[in-house]
C-alpha cells in the first residue's frame, strides 16, 4: 500500500458486525462473539454495583466524621461560652460589662445548641439559602477570603530575611 499504509473501506460499504447474521461467518463464532458480550456486560453491571457501594461507604464515612466534628465544635463554643461567662463574674462591680459577657455567652451557647441540634444537610440547606438571597454578599466574601489566603500563603512562603544582609545569602555555600 503505498502513500497511505491503512486500508480504506468503500464510503458505502457497511461496517461488519460479527454479531449478526452475514455470510461466510459460522455459527460458533457469533456464539462467541454473544457469549463474550454477556461477559463485557455482566463485568460492567458488577463494576458499577461495586463503585455504587463504595460511594456509599465513603459517603457513610464521610457523614460520620462530620458528626464527629460538630460534636466537637459545638462542645468548644459552649465551653467558650462558659468562659466568657465566667469572665463576667470576675468584673463584678460594673453591671453594665456583666451583662455584656452575659449576653455574648448566651449567644455562644444558642450557636452551640443549634451546632449540635442540626445536621450538616440543614446546614448546607440554609448556605444555599443566604448564597440565592444575597449573591453579592456571597462573591464579596468569597473574595476577600481569596484575598486573605492569598497574602497569607505569599508571606508564609518567603524564607526568613538573614540579620547580616541578604536573605539570599544564608543560601550561598
Amino acid at each position: 500500500m503505498a502513500g497511505n499504509e491503512f486500508p480504506q473501506r468503500a464510503p458505502d460499504a457497511p461496517i461488519r458486525d460479527p454479531l449478526h447474521d452475514q455470510p461466510g461467518v459460522a455459527g460458533g463464532e457469533r456464539a462467541h462473539w454473544r457469549a463474550l458480550q454477556g461477559d463485557v456486560e455482566g463485568l460492567a453491571d458488577v463494576a458499577a454495583e461495586r463503585g455504587r457501594g463504595l460511594l456509599d461507604a465513603a459517603r457513610l464515612q464521610a457523614q460520620d466524621y462530620v458528626e464527629r466534628r460538630k460534636s466537637d465544635a459545638a462542645q468548644s463554643v459552649q465551653d467558650l461560652a462558659q468562659t466568657i461567662r465566667n469572665s463576667g463574674r470576675d468584673i463584678g462591680d460594673k453591671p453594665n460589662v456583666r451583662a455584656f459577657f452575659d449576653s455574648a455567652a448566651d449567644g455562644l451557647e444558642q450557636l452551640g445548641s443549634t451546632i449540635e441540634r442540626r445536621s450538616l444537610g440543614d446546614f448546607y440547606n440554609e448556605a444555599e439559602a443566604f448564597a440565592r438571597r444575597a449573591p453579592v454578599a456571597v462573591a464579596v466574601g468569597t473574595f476577600v477570603a481569596g484575598l486573605i489566603a492569598a497574602r497569607f500563603i505569599k508571606s508564609s512562603s518567603l524564607p526568613p530575611e538573614a540579620p547580616d544582609g541578604d536573605a539570599r545569602d544564608s543560601f550561598r555555600a
